[in-house]
C-alpha cells in the first residue's frame, strides 16, 4: 500500500496524478456492512478493491478478504468506552491498547495500516493520545496515526508528538468550514485529508427532498440540516448542481465528488454505500474532470445559495472541533 503525504504527491507530474486518482477514493464500510447478507458485503468489497479503492475497518470479515489486493489498506478506531459510542468517550492510554488488540483480532491480522482517533477525549490531552499510540507503531502493529474532527491547534500539538498521517473530518459542497483553518494545517504540515460526507449524507445526490422520509434509526432524523424545512431551502444547490451535472452527462454526486478531488491532491473522499450501482457510480468520478470554467460556476453557486441548518444536534456538535 501506497501512502503518501501532500508533499510526495504534489512532486508528481499530473500524469502520474491522473493514473492514481481513483485510488483517492476510500469506501467506508464499517457502518454498511451486516451480518444479514454476507455474500452481498464481500461481493461488494471485492468489487471495491479489485478497483483500487481503499477499505475500513470490516465488520464481520477478516483480512482474508482482502488478501487478493496488495492495495488494499485497513483503517480502525478507538475513543469510546469499552468500543461502544452510547458509553462515552475515552482515549486513556489503557483503552487505546485494548482498542488495538481488539481490532487485530476481530481482523484476524498482525497489523492495521491506520489507526483513527474517533474524537477528541477532553479528559486526555492530545499529547497522551499521540504519545500512546506511538507503542504499537514501534511494535509494528499500526503503520499510520490519524485524528477525526479535531482543531488546527490540536492537529498541531498531536503531530507534534506522533506525525499524523491524516485528518477525517466532514468537507463537501455544503459544509466548507475546514477551508478557515483547518486545510491551510494540512498544506503546511503535509497531512493528508479524508473528507467524510462528502456527498452531504446523500442530500447531495439530488435524491433526497422535503417528501423524502427515513427509517426510524436513520442518524439525519436528529439532523437539523435535514428537517424537511432545511431540506426545501437546500433544494436550490442541489437544483444548480443537477444542471451542470446534466451538462456534463454525470450524476450530481459525481460533480460533488470531483469537487472534492479539484481542491487539493491530498484529499481522499470516503463516501459509503451499500449498493453496487451507487459503488460505481462514486469509483466513476474520479474520471470527471472539472474545468476551471466549471469550478467558477460551482463557485458562484455556493457564493450565492446559503446553506439552511445545522450538521448536528447541539449535543454532537460539542464533541467536534476540540
Amino acid at each position: 500500500m501506497r501512502v503518501q503525504t501532500a508533499i510526495e504527491w504534489a512532486r508528481q507530474g499530473r500524469a502520474a496524478q491522473r493514473r492514481e486518482y481513483r485510488l483517492r477514493l476510500v469506501a467506508s464500510f464499517a457502518r454498511h456492512l451486516s451480518a444479514d447478507d454476507p455474500a452481498r458485503d464481500r461481493a461488494m468489497l471485492h468489487l471495491a478493491v479489485a478497483a483500487g479503492v481503499r477499505v475500513s475497518e470490516l465488520t464481520g470479515l477478516r483480512m482474508d478478504d482482502l488478501t487478493f489486493n496488495p492495495w488494499a489498506a485497513v483503517a480502525t478506531k478507538f475513543g469510546f468506552a469499552q468500543g461502544d459510542t452510547n458509553k462515552g468517550l475515552d482515549s486513556r492510554p489503557e483503552r487505546i491498547r485494548v482498542a488495538v488488540e481488539g481490532s487485530l483480532k476481530r481482523l484476524k491480522t498482525d497489523r492495521v495500516d491506520l489507526l483513527y482517533q474517533h474524537r477528541v477525549d477532553p479528559n486526555v490531552p492530545i499529547e497522551e493520545v499521540a504519545g500512546a499510540v506511538r507503542a504499537p507503531i514501534a511494535a509494528g502493529k499500526v503503520k499510520y496515526f490519524r485524528l477525526s474532527e479535531v482543531s488546527a491547534q490540536t492537529l498541531r500539538r498531536a503531530h507534534a508528538v506522533q506525525p499524523v498521517a491524516a485528518l477525517q473530518s466532514e468537507y463537501s459542497l455544503w459544509w466548507r468550514e475546514p477551508e478557515k483553518e483547518i486545510l491551510p494545517t494540512l498544506e503546511e504540515l503535509g497531512i493528508g485529508f479524508v473528507p467524510f460526507s462528502p456527498l452531504g449524507k446523500g442530500f447531495l445526490t439530488g435524491t433526497i427532498n422535503r417528501k423524502t422520509t427515513f427509517a426510524p434509526n436513520d442518524f439525519r432524523n436528529v439532523v437539523p440540516r435535514f428537517s424537511a424545512e432545511a431540506r426545501q431551502a437546500n433544494q436550490e444547490l442541489v437544483t444548480e448542481l443537477s444542471a451542470l451535472a446534466a451538462h456534463k452527462r454525470v450524476s450530481p454526486a459525481q460533480i460533488a465528488l470531483a469537487w472534492l478531488l479539484a481542491q487539493k491532491p491530498w484529499i481522499v473522499r470516503i463516501p459509503g454505500t451499500t449498493k453496487s450501482h451507487r459503488l460505481s457510480e462514486n469509483i466513476g468520478a474520479a474520471r470527471v474532470v472539472l474545468s476551471q470554467d466549471d469550478l467558477r460556476r460551482i463557485g458562484d453557486v455556493l457564493a450565492n445559495v446559503p446553506v439552511h441548518g445545522e450538521r448536528y444536534p447541539a449535543h454532537l456538535a460539542a464533541r467536534v472541533g476540540k
